[in-house]
C-alpha cells in the first residue's frame, strides 16, 4: 500500500512509500482508511517540531471501513464506519490512566508518531479506541471528529460554557470554528473572533457560511482589546486561545473580566513566550491548558454531528494523498481551511 512516511529525523524527510498492509492483533481490527485529515501535529513534524519516531507514516485523523476483526474483538463487524481515538499503548497503570486520562498517558505511542498512522491505505487499531460513525455523518465529515472530540472536550467538558456568556475566540482556524459552533450550542452570548487580514477572503468565508460569530475583528488594522471591552463592558466570560500566537496570548488576558476563564487549546512556536502574569494573577482568571480528547468528548462531538448542529464539512477540502505536498502548502499559506487527504486507490 502507499503511506505517507516521516522517513528520519530533520527538516523535511516526509515521502510517500510502499509499505505492507498491517497484520493486526487479536484484540485489534483493520481498517481500509476513507480520509485523513492533516493537523497541525503533523506539519510541525513535517518541520521537525513534535516528537515522533521514525520510520514512522504519519497522519491520526481518519475515518474509514472495517475490513478485517481479530478473534478477540466483540463490538465490530466487517463494513463498519469507525473513527477512533489516537491513543495508542497506554500504559493502562499510571495514575493518568487509572484516573480516565488515558489520552495524557506518558508512556503512549500514539497513531501518526508513536506508531504507523492513518495517511496509508489501510490501519491497525485496538477496538477499545473505537467510535461507529453515527447514521447520516459522512466518511468525510466522520474524519473531523478527532478535532471536533478535543473542542468538545477541552470547551464543553472543562471550560463549560454558560449560557449567556460572552466567548472570544482567537484564531479563525478549524479549532476556532468548531469551538465557536459549539459555544453557540451551548448557549453563548456574543461570540466574536480574532483574526488576521488574511483571514478574510477565504477564512471569514467559512466562519459567515457556519453563521458562528457575531462579530469579527482584525488585529492586523483594529484595536482587539479596546472592541471586545466596549462589546463586553467588563471583559469576556471566556477566550478560547487557538492561535497559539504570543499576541493573542496577551490580548486574551487583557480582555478577560475578573474571575474569567482561559481555554488554551493552540500551540505556540517557540519553547518560550512572554505572557502578562500578573495581570492574569490580579484578575484570579482560570487558566486551562489542553492536550488531546476524552472518551466522551468524541460521543458529543459524534452526537453534534449528527443532530445536524455541528457543520464540519463547509470547512473540508480533498486532495489525492499524491498531491500531500500541495495539501500542506494549502494550509500553511491559509489557501485552505482543513484538508483531507485521500489513500492511493
Amino acid at each position: 500500500m502507499k503511506a505517507l512516511v516521516k522517513t528520519q529525523k530533520g527538516e523535511g524527510f516526509v515521502a510517500l512509500e510502499e509499505r505492507p498492509i498491517p497484520e493486526i492483533a487479536p484484540d485489534e481490527v483493520l481498517i481500509q482508511v476513507a480520509y485523513s485529515g492533516i493537523c497541525g501535529t503533523d506539519i510541525h513534524i513535517l518541520h521537525d517540531q513534535f516528537t515522533y519516531y521514525p520510520p514512522v507514516i504519519i497522519g491520526h485523523e481518519f475515518s474509514g471501513r472495517v475490513v478485517k476483526i481479530g478473534d478477540q474483538v466483540e463490538g465490530y463487524r466487517a463494513g463498519d464506519l469507525v473513527v477512533g481515538e489516537p491513543h495508542n499503548r497506554h500504559c493502562g497503570r499510571c495514575y493518568l490512566c487509572r484516573n480516565g486520562h488515558i489520552q495524557n498517558c506518558m508512556d503512549k505511542r500514539s497513531i501518526g508518531w508513536g506508531i504507523d498512522g492513518s495517511f496509508a491505505a489501510y490501519l491497525a487499531m485496538p477496538e477499545k479506541l473505537l467510535h461507529k460513525v453515527p447514521e447520516g455523518v459522512s466518511l468525510k465529515a466522520a474524519a473531523m471528529a478527532e478535532p471536533a472530540a478535543i473542542v468538545a472536550h477541552q470547551l464543553l467538558e472543562r471550560a463549560r460554557v454558560t449560557p449567556g456568556d460572552n466567548v472570544v475566540i482567537m484564531g479563525v482556524g478549524p479549532i476556532a470554528l468548531l469551538a465557536a459552533q459549539m459555544a453557540r450550542i451551548a448557549g453563548a452570548g456574543k461570540i466574536i473572533l480574532c483574526g488576521c487580514t488574511g483571514d478574510i477572503p477565504y477564512r471569514l468565508k467559512i466562519a459567515e457560511q457556519l453563521k458562528c460569530y457575531d462579530l469579527f475583528i482584525d488585529v492586523l488594522t483594529q484595536d482587539a482589546a479596546a472592541i471586545i471591552m466596549e462589546e463586553t463592558k467588563i471583559g469576556a466570560d471566556l477566550v478560547v486561545e487557538a492561535s497559539g500566537a504570543q499576541s493573542a496570548i496577551a490580548t486574551s488576558i487583557r480582555v478577560l473580566k475578573k474571575w474569567g476563564t482561559l481555554c488554551a487549546i493552540g500551540m505556540t512556536g517557540p519553547e518560550k513566550i512572554q505572557v502578562p502574569w500578573n495581570e492574569a494573577m490580579m484578575k484570579v482568571l482560570t487558566v486551562q491548558f489542553n492536550m488531546s480528547s476524552s472518551y466522551n468528548g468524541w460521543n458529543m462531538a459524534l452526537n453534534l454531528m449528527a443532530s445536524g448542529r455541528l457543520q464540519v464539512e463547509p470547512m473540508i477540502g480533498v486532495k489525492p494523498m499524491s498531491a500531500w505536498q500541495e495539501a500542506f502548502d494549502d494550509l500553511e499559506s491559509g489557501r485552505a481551511m482543513k484538508m483531507l487527504l485521500e489513500p492511493e486507490k
